[in-house]
């Protein structure tokens, strides 16, 4: 699909960006071991069955380990995690003293944020330069504290 050429992608980027959204680090075995995103696409979908969402860019080098995995978790960030989502922005390994976990099922998770969600890929739907893969959350846990949002190109706390 091509956009026309009197489209402003910046503005309408600038425009999205008006939405203020949660920031989450999305993870997953990679070719390589235990790997993760920052991503802010993060949606929940359904209660029954208990589905979310989210959607990788097809351009990311880290697309098709995740639009491949069978699981994947997907964590809600604190604000107190801004520089592990920023290591995660960078580097699909974070950084060298991210201290991976490992479900039961052998999904690669990390410990904190405000929730996690561990998940069996249920579904994946074309978005454009996106894919949309819906999550069939299998767990989950939720804790206090403020959640990491991201609104008009700044991170705050939520």
């Amino acid at each position: 699909m091509t956009t026309p050429t009197s489209f402003d992608e910046r503005a309408f980027r600038d425009a999205l960006g008006r939405f203020a959204t949660g920031v989450t680090i999305v993870t997953c075995n990679g070719p390589d071991g235990p790997m993760g995103i920052t991503a802010n696409s993060f949606a929940s979908l359904s209660l029954d069955p208990p589905l979310v969402l989210w959607s990788p860019a097809k351009s990311s080098r880290r697309y098709e380990a995740f639009v491949n995995a069978t699981e994947f978790a997907i964590h809600v960030a604190s604000y107190d995690q801004l520089d592990l989502c920023r290591d995660f922005a960078k580097s699909a390994g974070g950084s060298s003293d991210t201290d991976w976990k490992q479900a039961a099922t052998g999904c690669p998770y990390l410990e904190g944020g405000v929730a996690r969600f561990m998940c069996k890929q249920h579904a994946t739907f074309d978005g454009g330069d996106h894919t949309i893969i819906v999550g069939k959350v299998i767990d989950f846990q939720a804790t206090e504290g403020s959640s990491l949002i991201f609104s008009n190109g700044k991170y705050v706390a939520g």
